[in-house]
């Protein structure tokens, strides 16, 4: 799914007709529910494990369904990580997108831009464990939807902040401070705060941005 394109940071939103995630087929009644039972079942399993021992195989088991069924659904445990992200990520979508300021528009764009990366740490922060799983391949994580949607959500800003040059490059340089695997290392092996690193983004903006 093409990520969509954004309405200008400092006018009114109007609501997107599709989900800002991947969108699933139309399902069947009984099939949604399945669906619903089974990332529930998940969640569950990765609340009293952790997302590490996630498998297959578990969470058929607790969906009372067959690991076929589960293999259907999501095609492998990476779908199914992904699937279980779902839910927090339309969440966040909606508040950068179409929210109050200054995560969402009426400001002006860099403001958006700090209260962005510190709501997506702190995102990140609460739900590590799932991110860094669903983070393994590389192809993956930069070809899933959501992180697609937050890159064009950046480039909006930057260009709407006057940036000029590889507006591309420069929010993947951004969305790189946010990866799952190094704000993990930073938090737990380097001894840095949440705080800090939100401070540290803010410095980033401001540099890219031209206004240290």
């Amino acid at each position: 799914m093409t990520p969509p394109s954004e309405p200008s940071p400092l006018s009114p939103p109007a609501r997107p007709a599709l989900r800002l995630v991947d969108q699933a087929p139309s399902e069947r009644a009984d099939a949604a529910r399945n669906r619903a039972r089974l990332l529930e079942a998940a969640a569950e399993l990765i609340q009293q494990q952790g997302a590490e021992h996630l498998t297959m195989d578990a969470v058929a088991a607790a969906a009372c369904v067959g690991k076929g069924t589960v293999f259907r659904r999501f095609g492998d445990r990476l779908g199914l990580l992904f699937a279980v992200l779902d839910q927090t990520e339309q969440e966040f979508q909606q508040a950068f997108m179409f929210g109050p300021p200054p995560l969402g528009p009426g400001v002006d764009p860099v403001v958006r831009l700090e209260a962005f990366g510190g709501a997506a740490l702190r995102q990140l922060h609460a739900n590590m464990d799932v991110y860094l799983e669903s983070d393994q391949q590389a192809s993956a994580r930069y070809n899933a939807a959501p992180r697609r949607v937050r890159a064009r959500h950046i480039e909006v800003l930057l260009r709407s902040a006057g940036v000029q040059g590889d507006l591309e490059l420069l929010a993947g340089a951004l969305l790189a401070t946010l990866d799952p695997a190094p704000v993990h290392h930073l938090l737990t092996e380097r001894g840095r705060t949440v705080d800090e690193l939100e401070a540290a983004w803010r410095d980033l903006v401001a540099r890219i941005t031209h206004r240290c």
